[in-house]
């Protein structure tokens, strides 16, 4: 992917410039005024990852900046509901770790992409904490081509050879990548709203790879998502 063609200036061309070639994912670069860690601060947490509806940010008494940072945090979910996207907000402590296969988690916190039965993309923008990150196509290999771990996820499947593949994708191994020893991976930094291209029939580019960070300790994330 050559991120440096990938840079819009406005919501607009975010949502209607084309992925093409190895473009895959589009960025709509901002340096957002206001304080973001204030709504994090004021919100309500309940479990690992809590949703603000927007009642509840609205209702939120704040200061002059965390004003500031809620009116960008509504602009945004109303351009992207606009647009026909379901936007989520989330303050997130951290995601559930999968352990259920030692040698190949699933989780968000490895590299993979999403999937869809219809035509769709990923939009995020982290407002605070640590930023998603993606990873050129190219420099990566779809772990389940890999011999080494194909042979391993063949131990674990106990059917018919020509159902195999099913099987990989029923269990979204088939969505996970790993990286090259030299990749270098881009993160998608503080503010910036990105569109990421999804795994679906119409996709006419490869689906971006990118995962979720790890996050520091006693340092949750603001995340719109959708």
């Amino acid at each position: 992917m050559r991120i440096e063609n990938c840079f819009v200036s406005n919501f607009k061309d975010l949502v209607s410039t084309p992925f093409i070639g190895e473009i895959n994912a589009i960025c709509w670069t901002r340096k957002l005024t206001g304080d973001f860690s204030e709504i994090v601060q004021k919100v309500t947490r309940c479990g690992n990852i809590t949703t603000i509806e927007q009642e509840e940010l609205r209702d939120l008494p704040l200061s002059e900046q965390g004003q500031l940072a809620r009116e960008i945090i509504l602009d945004d979910l109303k351009v992207l509901e606009a647009h026909g996207a379901s936007p989520i907000l989330n303050v997130i402590n951290h995601y559930d770790r999968d352990n259920t296969c030692p040698f190949f988690p699933t989780d968000v916190y490895s590299f993979h992409v999403d999937r869809s039965p219809i035509p769709t993309d990923t939009f995020l923008c982290t407002y605070y904490g640590e930023s998603s990150e993606i990873l050129p196509n190219s420099q990566s290999q779809k772990k389940v081509l890999i011999p080494a771990i194909r042979d391993e996820l063949k131990k674990l499947y106990h059917g018919a050879d020509e159902g195999f593949e099913s099987f990989l994708s029923e269990h979204f191994f088939d969505l996970h990548y790993q990286a090259d020893p030299d990749a270098r991976p881009i993160s998608l930094g503080l503010g910036n709203l990105w569109r990421l291209a999804v795994d679906h029939p119409e996709c006419q580019v490869p689906p971006c790879i990118h995962r979720a960070p790890k996050e520091k300790p006693g340092q949750e994330r603001l995340l719109l998502i959708c």
